[in-house]
């Protein structure tokens, strides 16, 4: 019998803040894991509360582990689905395969409850845990595009078989961050979304997205000249473009996009024909 007992993640107030407390011990530098923060990715996101799993020993929280609910259009039709998100296992209770446990339970229950999928971005050091243990695919690293002038985004690319879907409530809601701040700007007929924090130096574009639609109380400001975005789109035509993939060796570490099927169809993705972009992961 496990001396750890699963229990599934509650979001009143005091478990939030044993959350908070329990990710800023495992990333003391991590200014986000507030408690402030973690409301508003586990309650607040209009696509609903969060999916995980907590593991206890007797009145300790040891582990965590959370994915947050999200719509998408896979292979051409509309499902819920979510997002890996935040992971934690205290240092005295690591080595004892917590986070495989957790991850195993959130999926089950989240299959019970009618999710499609699970879709993430792993790092270099998660990335063999999520495929080898979970079942998860790589379907492939993200391209962190770097340079000058506008985005080559053209009007769009047919075949798409993974693109979120966003409600003006679900946009609304991201661009709320308790931490972090952000910025709307226009390069011709495409609409910028900029965060604050910056990436190589340079601007880090969120979203680039053809609409003429305003998101309320974000300021406007020009185009910046130089930008970072990172993500897979087809209708983005690199070519002939000041833009550069940053090498592998000069990033702090690679992003893989992975993916899990929930519905026993064993979907897959195809790398060529995924929409994603950074708002649609990075939400730290």
């Amino acid at each position: 019998m496990s001396e750890h007992t699963l229990r599934q993640v509650t979001v009143s107030d005091a478990d939030i803040d044993e959350m908070a407390e329990l990710l800023r011990v495992v990333f003391p530098e991590a200014e986000h894991f507030t408690s402030a923060a973690l409301r508003w990715q586990y309650r607040d996101n209009p696509d609903g509360q969060v999916v995980g799993f907590n593991a206890w020993k007797e009145h300790v929280l040891a582990a965590h582990y959370v994915t947050i609910p999200l719509q998408a259009r896979v292979h051409g039709r509309p499902e819920r689905g979510l997002l890996s998100l935040n992971t934690a296992t205290h240092p005295v209770h690591q080595g004892k395969g917590l986070f495989t446990k957790l991850a195993k339970a959130t999926y089950e229950h989240a299959a019970a409850q009618g999710y499609g999928f699970v879709v993430g971005v792993a790092n270099a050091n998660s990335t063999h845990g999520f495929i080898k243990k979970l079942g998860f695919q790589l379907v492939s690293p993200l391209r962190a595009m770097m340079g000058f002038g506008p985005l080559p985004l053209s009007d769009g690319a047919n075949g798409v078989a993974y693109e979120p879907l966003r409600s003006a409530a679900s946009l609304q809601w991201r661009l709320a961050h308790p931490t972090y701040a952000y910025d709307l700007a226009r390069s011709g007929s495409t609409r910028l979304l900029l965060s604050h924090r910056r990436q190589f130096g340079h601007t880090y574009v969120l979203q680039a997205e053809r609409t003429t639609d305003q998101p309320p109380g974000i300021p406007v400001i020009s185009a910046p000249v130089r930008k970072v975005w990172i993500g897979l789109d087809p209708a983005m035509r690199w070519n002939s473009t000041a833009y550069m993939n940053i090498p592998m060796r000069f990033r702090p570490s690679p992003l893989n996009l992975i993916f899990k099927d929930l519905t026993g169809q064993g979907r897959s993705l195809d790398a060529n024909s995924v929409r994603f972009q950074a708002i649609d992961f990075d939400i730290l």
